[in-house]
């Protein structure tokens, strides 16, 4: 008699946590807490071009040459742009999958909304989406030069920046995705220590007055750049 054959398997660990919603909230917890890391040295990086071409386009240099010898030519910078781009996917992917399981539960609208809900909290999703079609707009203009406006001059960012906030539109969607990323921050920032079980009674009015200080201050040093450009103060 043939032995039968067992074809039921278990779900591995990783995937039973990523199937269930407190796994995908801390998925949209940890990877939103590395784009925040990124955000604020990128935004500390960005605050250079107050101090002149030379050491704009030096810190650029820099930027591919760190770890060298070790690392090669551009392999730190490379390793840092591919965390980035697993942390987008998994943060976009747990959003997106969280929010279709929510309306799944609930089909029906609300007849009232929440009394208590944000501005920030009610705009997370359209945030999203504005934020990702930025990163798509921003890197086809100031790393490829795709989309740039008078003519992308590999090695040299400062004149590109001047180039990019030469423009109407480019101060405009600039400004708005960052206007964006505040509120996105403000949100994302409570609701990934709540994930993460750093919140409590004591700690809550801690961790919003720091949600508001990340959030203004990487809108207000985002937008300093375009308007440098755009005052004179920078070119």
């Amino acid at each position: 008699m043939a032995l039968a054959t067992r074809t039921d398997r278990r779900p591995s660990f990783a995937r039973t946590v990523w199937d269930s919603t407190v796994g995908k909230k801390t998925v949209m917890a940890v990877s939103g807490l590395i784009m925040l890391l990124y955000l604020v040295v990128h935004m500390i990086g960005n605050l250079k071009i107050f101090f002149g071409a030379g050491e704009f386009n030096h810190y650029a240099h820099w930027l591919r040459t760190v770890g060298e010898p070790f690392m090669h030519y551009e392999w730190t910078l490379w390793l840092v742009r591919i965390v980035l781009v697993v942390a987008v996917v998994a943060h976009a992917t747990s959003a997106y999958q969280l929010s279709r399981r929510d309306i799944r539960a609930r089909p029906g609208k609300y007849v009232h909304k929440k009394p208590r809900a944000s501005y920030a909290t009610r705009t997370m999703r359209w945030g999203g989406i504005i934020l990702g079609l930025f990163i798509v707009w921003h890197i086809l203009d100031l790393t490829t030069g795709t989309v740039h406006s008078g003519g992308f001059q590999e090695g040299r960012p400062y004149q590109n920046v001047l180039d990019t906030f030469s423009t109407w539109y480019g101060n405009v969607v600039y400004i708005i995705a960052m206007l964006a990323l505040g509120l996105h921050v403000r949100h994302g920032f409570w609701s990934a220590a709540q994930t993460l079980g750093v919140g409590s009674r004591t700690r809550d009015r801690a961790l919003k007055t720091l949600a508001n200080v990340l959030a203004l201050l990487l809108t207000a040093g985002f937008i300093a750049v375009p308007v440098a450009v755009m005052t004179g103060v920078v070119s």
